[in-house]
């Protein structure tokens, strides 16, 4: 067989690592080389997300290697797949992050990998990847690493040491969908690993009898990863996982994966394909949840499967859903209330609550404010606006729908 060059790696364990949904270094703390070392790691943002002094910065987001010994039905890699598969040497990976780096084309690096040989093995090298770039390369820039759960409790405590980041994958939002689809993987591990980090990154808040604190680790702290789609668990059921998982492990973002059937999974699998625009709206809902007081039960009441409207983001659709408690007079609803209504952001209802104890607001006041009044309109109450019939109307919902589309007849 002929040796795969570097660059064709490259691509394949490029193109492989698009799966991995988690790699926002949003909270990490601020390192920089102008005491020494190469590389820097901004407050806030990598992988094509913005600093706040307006810079756009990425990250080198690569598989270890696609060989894997597990047969995980919802996964590309798994060992039944039929795709192109490559490795990378931990050196080969250490010399391309500080070769694009210095090519100022990454400020970072992301990396998973499947599992070769043992979990154990393979998290080895991701730490001794990680342990080089900083300690022999004096890399200052942001590393996030997929920890393996079924890796030694001592690879896991090592790598938060060196990474910025570590994640570790929930898979599903269901155990038993988990116990079917991927019978080598236990949940029990899985949570036991997450609750290590936690606990790992709570001792690093306190001080010694000395007054010395201990080393760092994982101070961007920890995140996940669900692919939805794979088993036929309702909306409502992922974000009741999704917040339990937030409270329990305290999590800084759960990660939604839309799942597309792959070769040689279909017999495996239900015939469930969501589209994007599903993930898009969990990730809107999960948006709810952590900044706009919702909890998933509401959230997935909204229809009676319990599943998301696809038409309209999950604000709208609760209010439309729950009539009963608009229109909200604006001089005067609660900050709680003002947060539930569509086209009202967290900023806006900032602005509105210090506003108001000043002025009366009027339609106008609030388009300044940066409030979308399309959809508000129908939900609040103004000294020059009142919704009159429009909040109860049948045809509101059309109002905000998309128009239907003519289906091709040539597919």
């Amino acid at each position: 067989m002929a040796q795969k060059s570097l660059q064709h790696k490259l691509a394949i364990l490029s193109d492989a690592a698009k799966y991995d949904a988690s790699c926002a270094s949003s909270g990490t703390s601020r390192r920089d080389a102008r005491s020494g070392g190469i590389g820097s790691a901004g407050g806030s943002g990598i992988c094509h997300a913005y600093t706040p002094d307006g810079r756009c910065i990425s990250l080198l987001k690569i598989l270890m290697t696609n060989f894997c010994i597990y047969d995980c039905a919802y996964c590309v890699n798994r060992v039944s797949s039929n795709v192109e598969r490559a490795r990378f040497s931990p050196d080969e990976v250490v010399t391309l992050t500080l070769e694009f780096y210095r090519r100022n084309m990454i400020e970072g690096l992301f990396l998973s990998s499947g599992i070769i040989r043992s979990p154990d093995q393979t998290m080895s090298d991701m730490v001794r990847i990680a342990r080089s770039l900083r300690l022999d390369h004096g890399f200052k820039g942001y590393i996030h690493l997929k920890t393996i759960p079924d890796s030694a409790p001592e690879l896991v405590a090592e790598a938060g040491l060196h990474a910025d980041r570590l994640s570790v994958n929930i898979e599903l939002p269901q155990d038993k969908s988990l116990r079917q689809l991927a019978p080598e993987k236990r949940p029990e591990t899985i949570r036991a690993t997450m609750a290590n980090v936690r606990l790992s990154r709570e001792a690093t808040q306190e001080r010694s009898f000395t007054g010395k604190r201990p080393p760092r680790f994982a101070p961007a702290g920890q995140s996940t990863q669900m692919i939805i789609g794979a088993d036929a668990t309702s909306d409502r059921e992922i974000l009741r996982s999704s917040a339990n998982l937030y409270s329990g492990y305290d999590l800084k973002r759960v990660y939604y994966s839309a799942f597309s059937p792959i070769p040689d999974a279909s017999a495996a699998l239900p015939l469930i394909k969501p589209p994007l625009i599903r993930e898009h709206r969990l990730y809107q809902a999960d948006w709810l949840m952590r900044f706009y007081g919702f909890d998933a039960d509401e959230i997935g009441a909204a229809r009676p499967d319990g599943n998301l409207d696809l038409e309209l983001d999950p604000k709208l659709a609760w209010a439309l859903a729950n009539r009963a408690q608009f229109p909200v007079d604006v001089a005067r609803a609660s900050q709680e209330q003002l947060l539930r209504v569509p086209g009202f952001g967290t900023k806006t209802v900032g602005r509105i609550l210090a506003a108001r104890r000043h002025a009366t607001l009027r339609f106008g006041d609030l388009l300044r404010m940066g409030a979308i009044m399309s959809k508000a309109r129908a939900f609040v109450t103004l000294p020059d606006w009142h919704p009159g019939a429009l909040t109860d109307s049948a045809g509101l919902r059309a109002r905000f729908a998309p128009p239907p589309k003519q289906l091709s007849l040539f597919g």
